[in-house]
């Protein structure tokens, strides 16, 4: 520890809080104030799994809200002895940061297109008129541009007060987090719980990637129904659709099996209109009798029910639909050439448009479609509705298709502790709602890549079922620009030769290992047998589904073991409208400028007033009485520090009363922590400070004036409980409590102990009535607006609690300037004030 730092710091003659964030940040690095001591051992240590904020732009204050209240537990544990593993990553891939990309550069990535080493981006990007550059200029501009980013987040983090530890600093992109995302793929495909098949794709047309189920929003979207005429051999059968331009892709008619209507068509066939396709009437309970006619039709693939249906018919393909989100150039097997060539690569919009027109004109078309409104499925990050592909990807098994595993999963979420514990019924609903294994290839360019080749055959055409893989000691590696062993660079693509796989894992399949990752997973065992499984992952709820339900796979698949022990759960914040806050729909409140306006202290304060899982409005009134607070801080602490110091004993009822209170708060404020309920611990802080100052500070304030036993008691009190409070808010405020710390103690608030104070001998009741009868003197004095430092001529008051009152009796007369003090026996309690007019 800096010895310099050790002297205290002069108090100033009038303290601001003003400028302290960039007194105290500099000072906190050069001090190595939150630096990690990995000496200890797993008992001493409390290990954070830090959400990684993605880069990909700039933080709104939903981001600063939940990141306090993490900051507010590991600086609690820290003051409890527990040296706090404190990490920050920045999670730079995927999509977010290759639209920005895209974006602010004005480029856009293929492939096809050579390298160019001397490539520089547009001095003028156009969004909209992007040029082509190739997968490697592609993946250094997302480089350059996250780490601009993360330097901008790093200092806004700085500000906040964060207490991380900016030397363990990671990237999800970085080669630590490529090598142990690598690492874990290889070892799930070993245990045969990774594996490659081809199926029906949820799949996004304009990103061209596969989608998973955990990515997945249902928005309400614009269609329309129409009644279209199959023909069957005892005349037309009727269906509803609302995407007829699937006829062509037509597999089956299905109805339900109690349907008497379609009954005797079942194990019939019909023939579908314009196509000529002949496709069977089959039975399934999915098919509903009051939807539309009661029979639907099956498409190759129009949305998830025909995948079931699909599957559980074993029903032939029909795929219209390319990964471009055009029809097909040739018709599938079975569709006649004639009206199909009229769609070929037309967009699904333009070939509904003209097969309507079609099925009009040849009579097939009942009436006018029917506007209606449904749910479609789309990615979370898309903006049209997503269609189902056949492609081959790879899947991590999740318990969507093994009940045993399912149970299993279902298990690690009841050993968790919750926080709040009804956060537990999302886990819960999201594994056993799942639908399907977890899908984490993706057909993107800034990411992990698979780590895996494949030998080409004599003709050319890849083996899937005979992947290459590289030893770990590879790791972390690239397929497209490394080979595998036994093979040559002239062997890239050719028969006999070998081809990489050109995808990269989903983001999440390398969040998932952030406690992995932070924790130096085999690449610093010393480390991670030091802070895992780790004790906290803090979160957002609505990425219980993904984030946490992933980390929890991982962990259980790798190690036989949750990753952490205590989830606690953000809410969202709300914007005045009370919808969510997020830059997607444009409603942010970036925090920068309110940093400036009102100061770190108070921003912290209202990010701490929103409860665990609650969502919370944002409100600068909120802020503004954390400015309050933090400015009455440095106002009290200067009174106090203005009284000599002193080693006395603290001997007189009102003192004692007030410490006794003040423990109980202690004891109040350490079980709302224990609880992670950080809320309620500075609720409690925040209640006695404010009586402390209100109440207790003027009933003293005349004795600690005064010179004696007495006063020496008053000094040593205010002492003792000006160092419990600043301890108490240090994790709320830690720049106001930091500065007032250096006008009289050694070192740094934020390593001192966590307060524990005894109870004493003092009845805090004493302070409870001293402040109500003060209260009833300065209400007598406003009625008749009179200065609160009037003469009270005569104050008498009467009832059980004299005695009480009698211990304080001196104090309220200096507090009061009373010149009469009467006490009279009595049934209940009543104070008479008669002023000096």
């Amino acid at each position: 520890m800096n010895q310099q730092r050790l002297r205290h710091a002069a108090m100033p003659e009038k303290p601001t809080l003003d400028g302290l964030e960039q007194v105290w940040v500099a000072r906190w690095e050069d001090d190595g104030t939150y630096r990690f001591d990995r000496s200890k051992t797993r008992e001493q240590i409390y290990s954070i799994d830090t959400p990684p904020p993605t880069v990909s732009g700039s933080l709104h204050v939903g981001h600063v809200f939940s990141y306090t209240h993490t900051d507010t537990i590991a600086r609690y544990q820290r003051m409890r002895g527990r040296e706090v593993f404190y990490p920050m990553g920045w999670d730079d891939n995927g999509l977010p940061t290759e639209r920005r990309v895209q974006n602010h550069f004005g480029v856009r990535c293929d492939p096809s297109v050579p390298y160019d080493p001397d490539f520089t981006p547009p001095a003028k990007p156009d969004p909209k008129r992007q040029i082509s550059v190739s997968r490697g200029n592609f993946i250094e501009l997302c480089e350059r541009l996250t780490a601009e980013d993360e330097k901008a987040f790093e200092e806004l983090w700085r500000r906040l007060g964060l207490s991380v530890d900016w030397s363990m600093t990671y990237a999800t992109i970085d080669a630590g987090a490529r090598a142990a995302s690598q690492r874990a793929f290889l070892r799930t495909l070993a245990r045969g719980e990774a594996y490659l098949a081809e199926a029906p794709t949820l799949w996004d047309v304009s990103f061209r990637t596969a989608v998973a189920q955990a990515e997945l929003e249902d928005r309400e979207w614009p269609g329309a129904f129409h009644r279209v005429s199959f023909y069957g051999e005892k005349g037309p059968v009727w269906i509803e659709t609302t995407r007829p331009e699937l006829l062509p892709a037509c597999v089956a008619l299905v109805a339900h099996p109690d349907d008497e209507r379609y009954q005797p068509l079942f194990g019939t066939s019909v023939l579908t209109p314009l196509f000529g396709a002949e496709v069977p009437v089959l039975a399934h309970h999915l098919a509903e009798p009051d939807k539309g006619s009661g029979i639907a039709m099956v498409c190759t693939f129009g949305d998830i029910t025909d995948v079931t249906w699909w599957r559980e018919l074993a029903l032939e393909t029909r795929p219209i639909i390319g990964k471009d989100g055009r029809l097909l150039p040739e018709p599938p097997e079975g569709v006649e050439q004639e009206p199909y060539k009229e769609l070929a690569g037309k967009t699904v919009h333009s070939a509904r448009e003209r097969v309507v027109e079609l099925l009009r004109e040849s009579g097939d078309l009942d009436g006018d479609p029917r506007p209606t409104r449904r749910m479609v499925k789309f990615y979370e990050k898309g903006d049209r509705p997503l269609e189902i592909v056949t492609t081959r990807q790879w899947y991590i098994r999740n318990g969507g298709r093994d009940p045993e595993l399912r149970e299993r999963l279902l298990d690690r979420g009841a050993e968790l502790r919750w926080h709040p514990p009804h956060m537990k019924v999302r886990y819960d609903n999201w594994v056993r709602g799942l639908a399907g294994d977890w899908l984490i290839s993706r057909q993107r360019f800034f990411g992990v890549p698979i780590p895996v080749w494949y030998p080409l055959d004599g003709s050319g055409e890849p083996d899937y079922s005979r992947p290459l893989v590289p030893p770990e000691d590879l790791l972390p590696m690239d397929p497209s620009s490394q080979v595998p062993d036994g093979y040559t660079e002239d062997q890239r693509g050719v028969p006999g030769g070998f081809m990489g796989d050109p995808d990269i894992m989903d983001t999440w399949a390398t969040s998932s290992l952030t406690p992995e990752i932070a924790g130096g997973w085999e690449r610093d065992p010393d480390l991670f047998g030091r802070v895992f499984p780790m004790d906290l992952r803090p979160q957002a709820h609505e990425i219980i589904r993904t984030w946490l339900f992933s980390t929890v796979v991982r962990a259980h698949q790798e190690f036989g073991t949750l990753p952490w022990r205590d989830v606690v759960i953000a809410g969202w914040i709300l914007d005045p409208d009370r919808k969510k806050m997020s830059k997607s729909k444009g409603n942010v409140t970036t925090p920068l400028g309110l940093l400036e306006e009102y100061g770190s202290d108070a921003i912290r304060y209202w990010a701490a007033s929103g409860r665990p899982g609650t969502d919370t409005a944002f409100d600068t009134g909120q802020i503004k009485v954390g400015r309050r607070l933090a400015i009455k801080i440095l106002n009290a602490s200067k009174f106090v520090l203005g009284f000599p110091d002193s080693d006395a004993a603290v001997t007189e009822p009102l003192d004692l009363a007030m410490l006794a209170q003040l423990s109980s708060v202690v004891e109040e404020a350490t079980q709302a922590f224990e609880g992670y309920d950080y809320t309620r611990a500075m609720e409690a802080a925040e209640r006695f400070f404010w009586a402390f100052c209100d109440d207790y500070l003027e009933l003293v304030k005349a004795r600690a004036y005064e010179s004696g036993p007495a006063a020496a008691s008053a000094h040593a009190a205010l002492r003792q409980a000006l160092d419990v409070l600043l301890r108490l808010f240090a994790p709320f405020l830690p720049f106001v409590t930091e500065e007032v710390w250096s006008w009289w103690r050694p070192g740094s608030v934020h390593r001192a102990a966590w307060p524990s104070v005894p109870a004493g001998a003092g009845d805090p009741a004493v302070l409870t009535v001293a402040s109500d009868v003060l209260a009833r003197i300065r209400k007598a004095k406003s009625a008749v607006k009179l200065s609160m430092r009037a003469e009270v001529s005569r104050l008498t008051v009467s009832g059980p609690e004299i005695a009480l009152v009698r211990l304080a009796q001196d104090d309220l007369c200096g507090a009061g300037n009373v010149e009469e003090f009467v006490l009279d026996d009595g049934p209940e309690f009543a104070v008479e004030v008669t002023l000096e007019q």
